[in-house]
């Protein structure tokens, strides 16, 4: 019986074969039994976040299911846009998921807005790739993501208003822009006037 030669290319190439298939079989394997989980965090993730635009923060993972549960009454999809009616200390809500780009990447925000379906309540935005200290801002400064509170979308004749800018000439529905991040800013003034626009014009359709 001839002894097997460690040192040829068949031997390599097959033995390398053997560990590729092992290894991917055990990474899928990781895969599979962690994805629950991972979706459950996704999920959750998204429920912080549309607290946060209601103002709600400060939970940890089991609060923020229950307080969830509690204010988010409705889920609607329409049209291929999907928001969500709310119940926040007696008085309705609206949070519209909107969706942009920024400087790097894209960015996104929960808004909640009154009833009136013209007052913003409260707002969180996020980003893919923004630079920190910069662009990240809108996702990282809770303070800035304060001032769309009490902000109006529409102007008294009907048309959009609310914007980010550099300087405030109309403080009732524009804020002020990221220090040093005025591409970022215009990305999520365009997403707000764009998407709650869109939003709010069928929403007054129906």
């Amino acid at each position: 019986m001839s002894k097997l030669n460690t040192n040829s290319n068949a031997y390599i190439i097959t033995y390398s074969a053997i560990l590729v298939v092992i290894v991917a079989f055990l990474l899928a394997f990781v895969y599979q039994a962690l994805k629950p989980m991972q979706d459950a965090n996704v999920a959750l993730d998204v429920k912080k976040q549309i607290l946060y635009s209601l103002n709600i923060r400060g939970l940890d993972g089991a609060e923020a299911e229950a307080k969830y549960k509690e204010v988010v009454l409705t889920e609607v999809e329409k049209e291929g846009l999907k928001y969500y009616g709310c119940k926040v200390n007696g008085q309705t809500k609206y949070v519209f998921p909107l969706k942009g780009m920024g400087l790097w990447g894209g960015i996104s925000a929960f808004v909640a807005v009154d009833d009136d379906l013209n007052t913003i309540y409260g707002a969180y935005f996020n980003h893919e790739s923004e630079t920190a200290g910069l662009g990240a801002e809108i996702k990282d400064s809770q303070a800035w993501q304060e001032k769309f509170q009490g902000k109006k979308i529409f102007s008294e004749d009907g048309q959009i208003a609310i914007a980010v800018v550099k300087k405030v000439e109309h403080p009732a529905s524009e804020v002020d822009c990221v220090t040093g991040a005025t591409l970022t800013s215009n990305g999520v003034s365009d997403m707000l006037r764009e998407g709650l626009k869109e939003y709010i014009t069928k929403m007054k359709e129906e």
